[in-house]
């Protein structure tokens, strides 16, 4: 078992900038591939990101690439998402999932835990 808490979640205005951090616990978290997924009200589950295990390949949605980085820390079991220039379009909750086999994918079937979910919420 993986447990999954994200933090960082909150109110930004159009142009700003968040963090979103992921701790992981359980089994070794450099084993993983990790994601980032966001659902809005009324929408389906969407891929945002997603990571390797070593965190040299990198995989983002056409909507927030050259906005959003992923990146992660094995040292302390955190994986990130650093949002860029948002929008209110980038207004969900954020959930981080991991992925114990090998290689990068944006399907949400493909992951094997998620944590609880962080709500984000962008002003225009």
């Amino acid at each position: 078992q993986v447990q999954l808490v994200e933090s960082g979640g909150g109110l930004a205005q159009a142009g700003g900038s968040l963090r979103l951090s992921c701790a992981a616990s359980g089994r070794t978290f450099s084993n993983y591939a990790m994601g980032w997924f966001r659902q809005a009200p009324g929408k389906e589950r969407e891929f945002v990101a997603a990571v390797s295990w070593s965190g040299s390949s990198t995989y983002y949605a056409e909507s927030v690439k050259g906005r959003f980085t992923i990146s992660r820390d094995n040292a302390k079991n955190t994986v990130y998402l650093q949002m860029n220039s948002l929008k209110p379009e980038d207004t969900a909750v954020y959930y981080c999932a991991a992925r114990g086999r090998y290689g990068l994918t944006s399907y949400a079937q493909h992951y094997d835990y998620w944590g609880q979910g962080t709500q984000v919420t962008v002003s225009s």
